[in-house]
């Protein structure tokens, strides 16, 4: 069994983290930390998992276990790696954005690979660092990279996405409160959103050149899920784009191309990506369509330990979409 520690385990997604290792066929929980809710138990903030576990969060570690996620604050999982020294066998999974682009991958003697499994399988098969990607990020980028990877983004390309209040995190704020959010809707950090840094440095990786992204950010008034529509000129026909995409993620269990129009309903409570492509004269939509908790957070996380440890990628992310 892979023994698993979890830092900063009493936020959105420490609890899906849980959930999922819960039902993981080859995982064990050594240790929930959280320096606010040690000696509780993990149900008092996963009212979810009730029945489930019985284990409580704790304000020690372990430095000996197999795997380590950190679901902790952006800036934070830096300063938590500086305070304690993991084993050497320990594989790190982080969350935040600390290490995502290539000139903070290098930290104290670590190397952080970027956990996209559709662009870098190989590369995290073989690392013992991951930076998850970001949920904009990756709902984005795998719009994207088919044709980055022909050379196609050649234009500027322009963005809209929709996400659930969930992806603003579990502490309160004036635009997560639900008397604000709910029958509401808004845009925030247009154009300037962090996630850009990781996107373009996926897509320059593919095509070797800088390309031009216009990204409108919006808060939804639903709780999970993101919903992202890309559009830029391209210049062959619908069967050529499709064929693209097809090629490109043959080998990746949970993207999937759609003939028909997509929605949030297939994916939320999934590992899913759904892709959905239309041409409208000279211009290619792409929408994308993820759950931001998990194929935007912890089921990429459980998917890219699925990937260090050998284990079939698909282990423990069978998940149903709550459809109705």
């Amino acid at each position: 069994m892979i023994k698993v520690g979890i830092i900063g385990g009493s936020g959105y997604t420490g609890g899906e983290l849980i959930r999922l290792l819960i039902h993981h066929p080859h995982t064990e929980i050594d240790f929930v930390y959280s320096t606010t809710k040690a000696g509780k138990p993990i149900t008092e903030a996963h009212e979810d998992l009730l029945g489930l576990t019985d284990c409580c969060f704790t304000d020690t570690v372990n430095t000996e276990v197999n795997v380590l996620f950190l679901c902790l604050g952006h800036g934070n999982s830096k300063a938590f790696l500086e305070q304690y020294e993991f084993a050497s066998h320990t594989r790190i999974i982080d969350l935040s954005n600390d290490f995502r682009l290539t000139y903070d991958a290098q930290f104290q003697n670590k190397t952080f690979v970027y956990g996209l499994p559709e662009l870098y399988k190989q590369q995290i098969k073989n690392a013992q660092y991951i930076a998850n990607p970001g949920c904009f990020a990756t709902a984005i980028q795998l719009a994207l990279l088919p044709l980055a990877m022909a050379g196609l983004l050649k234009n500027d390309v322009h963005i809209n996405a929709i996400t659930g209040s969930t992806g603003a995190g579990i502490g309160l704020s004036s635009t997560s409160h639900f008397s604000w959010r709910n029958n509401n809707i808004s845009w925030y950090k247009p154009f300037t959103h962090q996630h850009l840094g990781e996107i373009g440095q996926s897509l320059k990786s593919l095509q070797k050149q800088e390309v031009s992204i216009y990204f409108m950010p919006q808060r939804g008034d639903f709780t999970r899920g993101i919903y992202a529509t890309a559009y830029t000129k391209f210049e062959g026909d619908l069967d050529q784009a499709t064929a693209l995409y097809q090629s490109f993620y043959a080998e990746a269990p949970f993207t999937q191309l759609s003939a028909k129009e997509i929605h949030l309903k297939q994916v939320v409570n999934t590992n899913q990506c759904h892709i959905h492509l239309h041409k409208h004269e000279n211009t290619l939509l792409v929408t994308s369509a993820i759950d931001n908790l998990l194929k935007g957070a912890s089921g990429q996380a459980i998917q890219n330990m699925n990937l260090l440890f050998g284990l079939p990628e698909t282990e423990g992310l069978q998940l149903k979409a709550t459809f109705f």
